[in-house]
């Protein structure tokens, strides 16, 4: 639009004579007149592109934070050994091997047309593709394909660091993964977890009663650190 109003801005500045007599300008202004026009329509086409761009992005959110939760993880494996290091464009791989993987097992019909086939069976598999395209998903289908996609990007990211890693470490791998996944679903608590891995002690843990000389007096410290979980906080009470 700039480039089209400083050419004109140019012509009419150095246009010669009347004005109306000007062919050559008078076409390029109702060129610009017509090109402005598509313009136009084309920047409301994209408004409204964008909008379902971003409508459609909010559905794939829970995939894309799956590939993210993954991603990070494997940023903190170097805390477990120091040669554990994956870089972004590697695991960018992996993540659209994912996808192609669920794109495959959700269109079925790609697989129909066969080097066989000839030239109408191509013709018309490309057809179908193209209906299929043009149909909006339904809701449930557009779920079960996120669901599909978040469960391929878990699997092949897990399937992609356990081929680098011991075979003593990938038990911890699958833990620390599984732990995280559950956090972030709310299924279990983040100071849980903590309180598993830590094993918090008391400082000063209460007299040790008669009936609880059961627990090693090693182990009373831990008991009492429990406590500090909510679900665990009554426990010496309870016992």
């Amino acid at each position: 639009m700039k480039e089209l109003e400083s050419g004109l801005l140019h012509q009419l500045a150095s246009a010669e004579g009347d004005i109306l007599e000007n062919i050559e300008l008078i076409e390029s202004l109702e060129y610009s007149k017509k090109l402005s026009s598509e313009i136009q329509e084309k920047v409301e086409i994209a408004k409204e592109t964008e909008i379902h761009i971003n409508t459609a992005s909010e559905f794939y959110r829970p995939a894309a934070s799956r590939g993210a939760l993954v991603f990070f993880l494997l940023m903190e494996l170097t805390k477990i050994h120091s040669f554990y290091k994956f870089s972004l464009d590697s695991f960018i791989i992996v993540v659209n091997r994912a996808i192609d993987i669920v794109a495959e097992a959700m269109n079925p019909k790609k697989k129909e047309v066969e080097e066989g086939e000839g030239e109408e069976g191509a013709e018309k598999a490309e057809e179908e593709e193209e209906d299929e395209e043009a149909g909006e998903m339904t809701p449930r289908t557009l779920q079960k394909r996120v669901n599909a996609l978040t469960d391929s990007i878990t699997y092949q990211g897990f399937n992609y660091t356990r081929r680098g890693t011991l075979e003593k470490h990938k038990l911890i791998i699958s833990t620390m993964l599984t732990f995280k996944i559950m956090v972030r679903h709310k299924k279990i608590k983040e100071d849980e977890v903590e309180a598993l891995i830590k094993k918090e002690v008391a400082m000063e843990p209460p007299h040790q009663e008669e009936s609880l000389k059961f627990i090693p007096e090693s182990a009373w410290a831990a008991v009492k650190g429990l406590e500090s979980i909510k679900v665990f906080e009554h426990l010496i009470t309870a016992m």
